[in-house]
């Protein structure tokens, strides 16, 4: 889903995006915590934002082409 607009940035669900699923989270005022209707993942933001970045890691040569297996490091 594309965010339209300009308002606050919608976070993705940690939980749906290591299963290529791209949900959005809602907020929850009260308990000040995000929530996925989905699976059921919630958590507070700094919470979803640290598990965001262990899903973006698979994705940091996405774009880099590989011509040999010499051009991986181990």
């Amino acid at each position: 889903m594309a965010q339209s607009g300009k308002g606050k940035l919608n976070y993705r669900c940690p939980a749906c995006f290591k299963r290529d699923l791209d949900i959005d989270m809602f907020y929850d005022k009260e308990k000040k915590q995000y929530y996925c209707i989905r699976c059921q993942f919630f958590g507070t933001e700094e919470e979803v934002l640290a598990e965001n970045e262990t899903v973006r890691s698979k994705y940091k040569d996405y774009l880099k082409r590989y011509t040999s297996f010499e051009d991986f490091d181990d």
